[in-house]
């Protein structure tokens, strides 16, 4: 009996950018809903935004059976910090360790990379989201309400001095 992988995480690629635009799209639509806010500017991406952001910043993508479940972007900085944005998980897909797969590449390559620290914003009263960084390491730096609802801004530090 032979068994395989049920996920897979790997770099986007300029062939995936359809994928990550419907994935963004579907996680930042209930996220619009969770958080109760009448605009991201996470829905309005183009092709060549995301194009954009393959060409300068890491951009993973995840696969279950081959299908695009999840994806992510993160940029690093000259100072050795990064922060990561449009982080989302199909709805049909999430709660099966997909997130937490994508999070543990990011890590891995945060850490390879010599980053210190990475950053996020993510809605303050969204508890699922909270929790889920919370147990990725995450802390609550901040909180500002400059997008018209409660964000905080979160930090994950690799290296301690």
């Amino acid at each position: 009996m032979e068994f395989k992988s049920l996920f897979e995480v790997r770099l986007a690629t300029y062939d995936d950018i359809p994928d990550i635009l419907n994935i963004t799209r579907e996680a930042f639509t209930k996220y619009q809903q969770m958080a109760n806010t009448p605009h991201l500017e996470a829905l309005e991406e183009t092709y060549s935004d995301v194009k954009r952001d393959i060409d300068t910043k890491v951009v993973l993508i995840a696969l279950s059976d081959n299908t695009p479940v999840g994806s992510v972007r993160v940029e690093i900085f000259e100072d050795h910090t990064a922060y990561l944005s449009r982080f989302g998980v199909k709805v049909t897909s999430q709660n099966n360790g997909i997130g937490k797969s994508i999070m543990n590449l990011v890590d891995r390559i945060m850490i390879r990379k010599g980053v210190k620290s990475i950053y996020l914003h993510t809605g303050s009263k969204v508890t699922p989201l909270i929790r889920f960084y919370y147990g990725r390491g995450f802390y609550i730096e901040s909180t500002d309400n400059s997008r018209g609802y409660i964000r905080a801004k979160l930090q994950k530090d690799y290296i301690t001095y």
